[in-house]
């Protein structure tokens, strides 16, 4: 599977996100719509953007028992999105809930992938708030294994995990890393972070990039920056 840069599409209406994406004449880009947007539009925005050519990451993050998480991923195939998530901290049963509900009957189902440990985590945050005191480099493989388990497509983790993932669940589980920062910009909340050249020398599959394309001067040369250390 090649490699692509996917924009987070972190707005609060509709009409920001349309007056951001209409700047790209000669792209489509591959958009991540995550919860703000998400519980902002409805639906609705997922299906419009579907219809104008983009690839969707749809961000959710569903995290409950699996029967809901079951239910709620059998609602969000029928948006015929590419990629959605769960957190892998809710166990391999409601990650194998999670799969069953997200595949239609034809057998076809968007990519399924978990969230390890969010980038905006780090070690003290981990052991002061989570009270998980194995290293954290060793909890994201645990839980990267356990989604592999599952039956997942691939994790959502750091580009500094991403080389370590594919050595432990092989390369064809697939790698999708936000904290991707230019190396002349600023980190924001993020810890965790990599350009997207070293994102690419590492071995991630998928890097999302927000406030450094959607926060720029320019965003469409931001992307094609993106694009081209990355891809």
């Amino acid at each position: 599977m090649g490699k692509d840069v996917i924009i987070a599409c972190d707005f609060a209406s509709a009409a920001q996100t349309f007056a951001f994406l209409d700047k790209f004449t000669d792209e489509k880009p591959f958009v991540k719509i995550g919860m703000e947007l998400f519980y902002a539009e409805g639906p609705s925005i997922v299906r419009e953007i579907k219809r104008r050519g983009h690839k969707i990451f749809l961000d959710l993050k569903l995290h409950d028992i699996p029967n809901t998480v079951k239910k709620s991923m059998a609602v969000l195939s029928n948006l015929d999105v590419d990629i959605c998530n769960l957190h892998a901290g809710g166990t391999i049963p409601m990650m194998e809930a999670a799969l069953e509900g997200l595949t239609r009957e034809d057998g076809s189902r968007p990519l399924l992938i978990a969230v390890t440990q969010l980038t905006s985590t780090d070690q003290q945050h981990m052991e002061d708030d989570l009270w998980i005191h194995a290293p954290i480099a060793d909890v994201v493989m645990h839980y990267a294994e356990n989604a592999k388990k599952a039956g997942l497509d691939g994790v959502v983790c750091s580009p500094l995990e991403a080389g370590k993932v594919h050595d432990l669940c092989g390369s064809g589980f697939l790698t999708v890393t936000p904290g991707v920062r230019f190396a002349d910009g600023e980190r924001g909340d993020q810890r965790r972070v990599m350009t997207p050249a070293q994102a690419k020398e590492i071995g991630s599959d998928y890097i999302v990039v927000g406030r450094p394309i959607t926060g720029a001067e320019d965003p469409v040369a931001a992307y094609r920056r993106c694009v081209n250390e990355f891809c």
